[in-house]
């Protein structure tokens, strides 16, 4: 098809950052709908890059966003607002002892870079190990554990970091389990991390659910051996939240479901509620060592009060609104949903997730399990057509993997039209 000659503009002065950009030219967005120009709406699985978490332009979003420019938007590095002390205090408070402490910047990418130099300051190491097929951040030392189709043509990555499987067991990345990890994959992965280390571990870096690399859920059983295996090494365990935290997978946060804490917690995505914020949160004393040792880490926008201000008001929306309750069970519905198309559809070889962060894996059939990237492809444009945004997920040796994020004030009337679209583009895409 032609292009339109919006997109023909755009192309003359914007750079090209993640392919091509959508066909879609979007003028406004609310709830779980975004609007074309034309005044489409399309139905949004993604929460726009799963971060309106709390629909589009809520309301006290909107209203935070006001208020802030009535106040302060903008400070000196080392000055504080009251937003700021305020959002600190409140986070603390719905975190357990051990995450005390909250530094606020503006994406993930940052929140995981501080994790990693807090880490590494503390420590005295170096090394960081990552899961492969995570995805952490664009700069250097999140990216340099970023372990997905990112790391190709750009030298070398940052010395010292390492990486181990993912328990993907849907298929097994040491071909040893099938549906079912039994843990083998993390004492084989760190047994190799004992072999290449030059003795100077510093962390490792994992997410609740490896989102970039297909819905990957981590066990209780195993978050906690792994914990167990970093604290015998003196590693720091870093949890990169980003598309977890506050309410998505039906609890406040992602390692409650795993029943252990971590020593770093980052948050973003589901922070700022579609404004750029993010926190690093560690325990007193790992903050009162890197003070000692004269951590620092400025940035121009670091604990701006206007962010801070938005994130008040998502924590006020979290719980006044009982998000995770809600997360849970419209996550039920929609789980349940998508089983029903499994049952009819032999490409959805595997549905995978909790709450609203789910995944829809596409193959060839169910019994080879043989990636069909390009009908991947085909459903994903066919639902945009009919109305419908879904994110599918393009990884090497996978099937077109959709991850379903909508936000959690979706309705059930919402998810039964959202159904209705992929069963049609399905259909329409097998024919």
């Amino acid at each position: 098809m032609e292009k339109q000659n919006w997109l023909k503009e755009a192309e003359e002065t914007l750079v090209r950052y993640c392919g091509d950009f959508s066909p879609i030219l979007i003028e406004k967005a609310n709830g779980a709908y975004i609007y074309t120009k034309d005044g489409r709406g399309i139905l949004d699985f993604t929460s726009g890059q799963m971060c309106s978490v709390y629909g589009h332009n809520h309301e006290k979003i909107m209203q935070a966003i006001r208020n802030a420019t009535e106040e302060s938007i903008h400070l000196l590095s080392t000055m504080l607002s009251p937003s700021v002390i305020e959002l600190s205090k409140q986070l603390s408070d719905l975190l357990p002892n051990g995450l005390d402490k909250c530094l606020f910047v503006n994406t993930g990418s940052e929140s995981n870079e501080i994790a990693i130099r807090m880490a590494k300051l503390s420590s005295g190491g170096f090394e960081v190990i990552g899961f492969l097929g995570s995805w952490h951040g664009m700069t250097a030392g999140a990216q340099s554990s970023t372990y997905s189709y990112t790391r190709k043509g750009y030298g070398p990555a940052i010395p010292g970091n390492l990486s181990i499987p993912a328990p993907y067991s849907y298929r097994c990345p040491i071909k040893h389990c099938k549906n079912k990890c039994d843990n083998t994959c993390l004492e084989v992965g760190m047994a190799m991390i004992d072999k290449q280390s030059v003795g100077a571990l510093a962390a490792c870096i994992v997410e609740p659910i490896l989102s970039a690399a297909g819905i990957v859920e981590l066990s209780p059983e195993y978050f906690k051996r792994l914990k167990e295996l970093c604290d015998e090494r003196g590693i720091y365990l870093i949890l990169d939240e980003a598309q977890t935290g506050l309410g998505r997978l039906g609890s406040n946060f992602g390692f409650e479901l795993l029943e252990t804490s971590p020593n770093f917690l980052t948050l973003s995505k589901t922070l700022g509620g579609g404004l750029p914020l993010a926190a690093t949160i560690t325990s007193k004393e790992i903050e009162e060592d890197c003070y000692s040792k004269g951590f620092i880490n400025i940035t121009s926008h670091i604990s701006d009060p206007l962010p801070a201000k938005v994130g008040l008001a998502m924590i006020d929306v979290f719980i006044n609104e009982k998000m995770a309750e809600k997360a849970e069970k419209q996550g039920n519905y929609l789980k349940k949903q998508l089983l029903e198309l499994q049952n009819k559809y032999e490409c959805i070889g595997d549905i995978r997730g909790k709450g609203l962060l789910l995944g829809v894996e596409i193959v060839k059939d169910r019994e080879s399990r043989e990636p069909n990237i390009d009908l991947g492809h085909r459903i994903s444009e066919t639902c945009l057509k009919l109305g419908l945004s879904m994110n599918i997920v393009r990884i090497k040796g996978m099937g077109g993997v959709f991850r379903i994020a909508p936000p959690l004030t979706i309705t059930k009337k919402e998810i039964d039209l959202g159904i209705e679209i992929l069963d049609n583009a399905i259909r329409e895409s097998l024919n």
